[in-house]
């Protein structure tokens, strides 16, 4: 059963995910433009020839960088959220709001978390916390 947060609990988090999510974010940058070089080196190749050696240290980074990527969201996973977002940094914390399940959910660059959404609409259905007149407290 995964960690359920309230309010207070997932803002008790939010030094430790912001540091992993400013990573994610940033090595995720790098993992797309890395992705890319390797693409365009490995198009310019012929199949029977097999990959260069640029081209395979191309993908070599694009392998490592991936890595620590994965990394990161194993973190997040032990803290016990969910990385939703590798450009925004978006992450989703499992709570109770009113009695249902729901994720309160947080982005890079946002000093706290203040939104919440249903479990099944997304990053779409995000919503105020102070429209359900959540606070730092068990209700959510």
């Amino acid at each position: 059963m995964p960690r359920q947060f309230t309010v207070e609990d997932a803002n008790k988090t939010l030094p430790l995910v912001r540091r992993i999510a400013a990573d994610v974010v940033e090595d995720y940058r790098v993992w797309k433009e890395a992705l890319f070089r390797y693409e365009l080196s490995a198009a310019g190749e012929r199949a029977e020839t097999g990959e260069s050696e640029e081209t395979l240290h191309l993908r070599q980074a694009v392998d490592a960088v991936a890595e620590r990527i994965n990394g990161y969201i194993a973190e997040l996973e032990q803290v016990g959220c969910v990385l939703k977002g590798f450009e925004e940094g978006l992450v989703d914390f499992p709570g109770t709001l009113d009695g249902r399940e729901v994720y309160l959910c947080w982005k890079l660059g946002e000093p706290e978390v203040a939104y919440w959404h249903p479990v099944d609409a997304g990053f779409q259905g995000r919503q105020s916390l102070e429209s359900v007149g959540a606070t730092n407290s068990e209700d959510a």
